[in-house]
């Protein structure tokens, strides 16, 4: 079985993309001779890093555009370029690993949906050219074989959003790297201490795009201040570069609301240091609006730290019994749920084993199994 995969997040891993597929590859290329699997990589990014890597055949493909315009070389690449390459090299299917696929093809499509974020949320539709270019893949999603996806939650919004029936879905789980485990004091304390991360602290880990909610937090530790004692809200992740409705700066509403000496802010995190600043929390905040899997909650709860994340797309699913569910919006639950995580360090201690246990449900050779038979489903079908 010959399995051609769209590398245009190759080398990108600091996306979701990116990380999906530079943890899928190798895993994939662990199991064994099944599939082998090629990787076509646009030209403008090997121009970008000669010294990219991957753990199969890279195959570099041109376009008209590479050396003067970016975004039109990768939308040759995505129609044009890849579906042709995997004809020629007769690959058995091509899989687009996000939310690209070609509209014409001569090979099964098998296309990643991670999330809609564009179609559920107005406010992240973009430009003419953006909802354009929604327009294309969405309308090329309907045509692919079958459509992996991240969640129960994000499946129902390709069934009902794109008018994919259900048979042509698959939702097949992420994961997150082996170093996401619980830290012990003083394996994370050197990390912390350069961070200058306080002793007792709740955490949010993120980005600051409106529908991650960061305002709402916030709110809500502002509320609940005086029930929170010395607890501090450390708020980590390179922040905005101006303050927008878009993306506001958290500097902003903190200062609005009192809070500047209970605030603390890392900056951008590099991923050696997650762990460290995941185990140290008291808990992790995610009342996100709208995400299609939530890997930093899945991070949290294997390191042992409940979470409070958003009712309403798939972090219940993906926090399970590790953590509080509150309706986004609901600013007074969310306050509760802070109270009662700082309040009571047995609740704290009973959704942190049940998250670590949940948390093992989820490995990357698990969904490159169940990608690999969905391979297999779709060259049976044909």
């Amino acid at each position: 079985m010959r399995i051609g995969l769209n590398g245009a997040f190759w080398g990108l891993d600091t996306t979701g993309s990116g990380q999906y597929l530079h943890h899928l590859l190798p895993a994939l290329a662990n199991l064994g001779p099944d599939a082998e699997l090629s990787l076509f990589l646009p030209q403008y990014l090997a121009l970008g890093n000669p010294e990219l890597r991957a753990p199969c055949a890279v195959h570099p493909i041109r376009t008209p555009f590479d050396t003067w315009h970016k975004n039109l070389a990768k939308l040759w690449h995505e129609q044009i370029a890849y579906p042709d390459a995997c004809w020629r090299a007769g690959v058995d299917i091509a899989h687009v690993p996000y939310f690209a696929p070609p509209l014409r093809c001569m090979v099964p499509v098998v296309v990643t949906i991670h999330d809609l974020i564009p179609l559920v949320l107005s406010g992240y539709r973009g430009s003419l050219g953006v909802r354009g270019y929604m327009h294309l893949v969405s309308r090329a999603a309907r045509c692919a074989a079958m459509v992996l996806t991240d969640s129960r939650a994000s499946a129902r919004d390709i069934e009902h959003l794109l008018h994919i029936p259900p048979e042509r879905i698959r939702v097949i789980y992420l994961a997150v790297d082996a170093c996401y485990r619980p830290l012990s004091l003083w394996e994370r304390q050197a990390t912390l201490e350069r961070l200058r991360v306080p002793p007792r602290y709740l955490l949010y880990l993120g980005g600051f795009d409106q529908r991650k909610n960061v305002s709402g937090i916030l709110r809500a530790f502002a509320r609940a201040r005086e029930r929170l004692g010395g607890t501090t809200l450390v708020i980590a992740g390179k922040l905005p570069t101006h303050d927008s409705a878009f993306t506001p700066d958290p500097h902003c509403l903190a200062k609005e609301l009192k809070l500047e000496d209970r605030v603390h802010y890392t900056g951008w995190v590099a991923e050696e240091d997650k762990p460290a600043l995941y185990s140290g929390a008291m808990a992790f905040l995610f009342p996100s609006y709208y995400e299609g899997f939530g890997l930093p909650v899945l991070e949290a709860i294997s390191c042992g730290t409940p979470a409070v994340v958003g009712a309403g797309s798939s972090l219940e699913e993906i926090a399970g019994p590790g953590g509080l569910a509150t309706p986004p919006a609901d600013g007074e639950a969310l306050t509760q749920a802070l109270v009662a995580l700082v309040e009571q360090p047995s609740l704290r201690q009973e959704l942190a084993q049940r998250g670590l246990l949940h948390a093992q449900r989820f490995s990357w050779q698990e969904t490159a199994r169940q990608t690999l038979e969905a391979y297999r489903e779709v060259l049976e079908r044909q």
